[in-house]
């Protein structure tokens, strides 16, 4: 092995630098990848912060069988690629360099990076001074998706929705699985999340000892992320840009170390005028994921949480009473719930008086519409959304029940959010207090999510009852949607719904 001359001296039997730091990268994760900084980014020195060891620390106990599902959400240009995809690996194979790797981005390009970023470490003068002794990359196998040790090791790169048939690795990790520009379509979206569950799951060499690693930024609440923790079983390591006060501890013991709201991430960095600036660039919905990890403004964005006026008893009597029906295609673990809604007017005022929210077949709707048309017999008209089972709800109810009445939505569901959240904003729309009607809280949630939360099936039966509770003859009359949708536009997610949930 060779060495630096100026460390070879030693004086009193007392190591010289390079040994004391050699043992420290081997050690530990966290010391590793400080020392190898400049190898992997000669031109930008290495600006230390909490977070890189906090990323290391739990990367490590992976590595040492401590955590076997690891989840960390992180923003973006934070270093997280260089330390799990490029770094960790050269680390881990110094301690064991016979387990084998399988890496995954949502690009084979991006994969292929970072694999020979990593193959560049590993032949790097810098490590081969320090560890050649350890094992050497086999001639036979070393291409830019995969390479192999002399130990029997092995680094995979994929794409996420690559084959990977026949390969498996004894750790498996995914490096940013969505690509932020397509993080809208329902498609994409759902098609990575059933790749890492249905195929990735299976390629662990041993069920029993194999670990999983995803690390990304949150783009919704349907994301890869959003996925597992519904889930459950990930050690989560969540860090978001500005502190928002959560107290929670890791399995390893780490929490974060801010104290005071808003305290930022990587102040040396991202400050306060860069961190404005990402927001405005961003806009709300995209900063609350990326930087914040959590896929909607705590605030709401365009149905926001203030907005609310809370009533403990709703009132006796209402000039008007409507159902609102929002139907689902099937009963499916999968599928969009079935959502009815009582909705009562006193003047200008609206009142959300009660709402059924599950999973349900026709047969089951058409039994809770006769159900809820008993309970509130002054909710004559019933708004069926014409879409769905709605049809076939109109269809077998119509000589049981008056007053129901199929509703063709018109102007997408930005655009009818849009048009009711004057009548919120003004205070002019009241809910029981989530005391006395516990699903109010997920009501809200919902509303203050769209339109990047999971579910949006509450939103659509409450804009098609505020628009006709809020119209006299016609429920879109003086509706603008033709300037609504003009502003809408340029988002991408105008252009997801008018392609159908992709691009």
């Amino acid at each position: 092995m060779i060495r630096p001359k100026k460390y070879e001296q030693r004086l009193f039997g007392i190591c010289q630098p390079f040994e004391i730091e050699k043992e420290m990268a081997e050690r530990h994760f966290r010391q590793f990848a400080r020392q190898a900084w400049p190898v992997v980014e000669p031109a930008t020195a290495f600006t230390a912060n909490w977070h890189f060891d906090a990323v290391a620390d739990h990367l490590e106990a992976v590595s040492r069988g401590q955590i076997r599902r690891l989840l960390i959400c992180i923003p973006p240009r934070h270093g997280k690629s260089t330390q799990v995809s490029i770094l960790w690996l050269p680390w881990h194979w110094l301690r064991n360099p016979a387990r084998r790797f399988l890496f995954t981005s949502y690009s084979a390009e991006l994969a292929e990076r970072h694999s020979v970023a990593c193959r560049r470490v590993i032949e790097s003068q810098w490590y081969q001074q320090r560890w050649a002794d350890r094992f050497q990359l086999t001639a036979d196998q070393n291409e830019k998706n995969r390479y192999e040790n002399n130990k029997s090791g092995c680094r995979l790169a994929i794409g996420v929705g690559g084959a990977a048939t026949g390969e498996g690795g004894d750790i498996i990790v995914v490096d940013d699985p969505h690509n932020v520009r397509y993080a809208e379509s329902d498609t994409i979206r759902q098609t990575t999340a059933e790749w890492w569950s249905r195929v990735m799951s299976t390629r662990n060499n041993d069920p029993r000892s194999g670990a999983r690693v995803i690390v990304m930024q949150r783009v919704h609440e349907n994301d890869l992320a959003g996925h597992m923790l519904r889930q459950g079983g990930y050690e989560t390591l969540i860090l978001p840009t500005e502190y928002e006060g959560s107290t929670y501890v890791t399995g390893i013991g780490w929490h974060d170390p801010r104290t005071e709201k808003g305290e930022l991430l990587w102040k040396e960095r991202f400050g306060a005028a860069e961190v404005e600036e990402q927001k405005r660039d961003l806009g709300s919905y995209a900063a609350a994921a990326q930087l914040q990890q959590r896929p909607a403004p705590a605030e709401g964005g365009i149905l926001k949480r203030a907005w609310w006026k809370l009533l403990r008893e709703m009132p006796r009597k209402f000039d008007e009473m409507i159902q609102s029906w929002d139907c689902s295609f099937k009963e499916t673990s999968s599928s969009d719930y079935v959502v009815g809604q009582v909705w009562g007017r006193i003047g200008a005022d609206k009142y959300l008086v009660d709402q059924v929210r599950r999973r349900m077949d026709c047969p089951t709707t058409i039994q809770e519409i006769v159900r809820l048309s008993e309970k509130y017999p002054n909710a004559k008209t019933k708004l069926i959304e014409d879409k769905a089972n709605g049809p076939a709800v109109v269809a077998m109810l119509k000589h049981q029940l008056t007053g129901l009445i199929p509703v063709n939505p018109e102007g997408g569901k930005q655009a009818r959010a849009h048009a009711v959240s004057p009548q919120i904003e003004a205070g002019n729309v009241y809910l029981l207090d989530p005391e006395v009607a516990v699903w109010v809280g997920g009501f809200v949630d919902e509303c203050a999510a769209f339109p990047q939360g999971a579910n949006d099936d509450q939103v659509d039966a409450m804009t098609q009852a505020l628009l006709r509770l809020g119209m006299k003859r016609n429920q879109f009359e003086g509706v603008d949607f033709a300037r609504i949708n003009e502003e809408l536009r340029c988002t991408p997610y105008w252009r997801m719904e008018r392609n159908g949930g992709g691009y």
